[in-house]
């Protein structure tokens, strides 16, 4: 999206091809900007800030959250009319939340009252900045406001009730955009200035550390495992996951600590350990939000009660993923429950596994739930894994290479 929004050519390496992503790249080669593979590299030639042109059809997003919000913050600088579509599960997703900002700067809902997906909205070349001050802790409202205001006249203002994941300003930054964060009564204040210019540059994408979870957490529950996992991002507000882990007993390393782009990165080397519950606090929620899935299953083999609070975001992803991971624990044997807002497991009986869990079309339930088989007693069924490729399509074959071994049930097969 920035190299889009910026003047000159972005060439992008280390690019995660799943489908949340190409959903993005047609989307942005539909609002009229050259994009194409070129060998292992991705080139964008930017349209300048303002610059795309109206689409000739609906953007479909697929099943990604992250580019349709986003992509509203991206479209509200522009004077015209975008139909924005999802799957089943994109669609049952709030909008809302993003929406009421952006609105306040200009951006139309021309359907009104919707608040889900298929939306219609209209932007404005004449965007107003605001101060806003997040209801949540959310990247991703964060996000589409911040691209909005490089469009806006003056100084846009973002102010979180705590930090989220800062890759936007970050990357922001790195194409050119003035973009300060600062301290106000305690909280975080980003600040961006529009009417800016961004240029384009060269982006080698670290590996995502949400992705990365999967493996360190099959290493953790596979006895006599030692997995090294290459080029992760490491970025403080991304490695709550890490954090819980070290506290559970697990031994982790970050080793050839580096910065690359701006995002610090580095190799994560994970040996297998007896692990214990613990308490994992509300506010590490936003700096592990997608990683509670599978944290939750690698909970069931550690010894004692594992207590995740403070997730209430988990209520509105692609799924309700609290009520799902509940559900897919209790159905292989694992005493679980959904208290409040907390997430409560308990682990060190063994997991008998055995059962089928219901994904609800979403990946990081089908993943996680995948992992947690590989130390049960019985195999552990998923009734859907096509949507894997959304985030991980590479899942199947990297987890295959580290030993595991996957079977289609024949009731499933094709």
């Amino acid at each position: 999206m920035f190299g889009a929004l910026a003047t000159g050519r972005t060439l992008v390496t280390g690019l995660l091809e799943g489908e949340d992503i190409l959903n993005t790249v047609k989307a942005l080669q539909a609002l009229g900007c050259p994009i194409r593979r070129t060998g292992t590299a991705w080139e964008v030639l930017g349209r300048g800030v303002g610059g795309l042109e109206a689409p000739a059809t609906d953007l479909d997003f697929g099943n990604s959250g992250t580019g349709v919000r986003l992509m509203m913050g991206v479209i509200a600088g522009h004077d015209m009319a975008v139909r924005m579509t999802g799957d089943a599960s994109l669609s049952r997703r709030p909008m809302g939340r993003v929406l009421k900002p952006l609105v306040r700067m200009g951006l139309e809902v021309l359907d009104r009252g919707r608040e889900t997906l298929p939306l219609g909205i209209r932007g404005s070349a004449e965007l107003i900045p605001i101060e806003y001050q997040l209801p949540v802790a959310s990247a991703q409202i964060k996000s589409a406001i911040l691209i909005a205001g490089l469009h806006a006249t003056g100084e846009t203002t973002v102010i979180e009730p705590a930090a989220t994941r800062d890759h936007t300003e970050r990357m922001l930054s790195y194409f050119g955009a003035q973009v300060t964060a600062t301290k106000r009564q305690g909280l975080r204040a980003v600040s961006i200035k529009g009417d800016a210019e961004l240029a384009g540059r060269d982006v080698k994408v670290p590996g995502d550390p949400s992705s990365a979870a999967f493996l360190a957490a099959a290493a953790l529950i596979a006895p006599g495992s030692e997995v090294t996992i290459e080029g992760v991002l490491i970025n403080p507000t991304r490695t709550g996951f890490y954090t819980t882990v070290r506290e559970m007993g697990a031994d982790v390393a970050f080793t050839s600590e580096r910065n690359e782009g701006g995002e610090p990165v580095a190799d994560i080397r994970v040996r297998h350990a007896r692990l214990k519950g613990v308490r994992v606090p509300p506010d590490r929620a936003p700096t592990m939000i997608d990683e509670y899935p599978v944290l939750a299953c690698l909970a069931a083999y550690a010894a004692g009660e594992t207590r995740m609070e403070g997730l209430a975001e988990l209520k509105v992803k692609e799924s309700d993923r609290l009520a799902a991971t509940a559900a897919g624990l209790t159905a292989n044997g694992v005493a679980a429950k959904v208290d409040g807002d907390a997430l409560v497991v308990a682990g060190g009986s063994g997991v008998p596994g055995g059962g089928c869990v219901a994904t609800q079309l979403d990946h990081r339930i089908a993943m996680a739930f995948l992992t947690l088989g590989l130390g049960a007693e019985r195999p552990v069924t998923i009734d859907d894994a096509a949507m894997i490729a959304t985030s991980f399509p590479g899942f199947r074959s990297l987890m295959e290479g580290l030993g595991a071994a996957f079977t289609v049930p024949e009731e499933a097969a094709p």
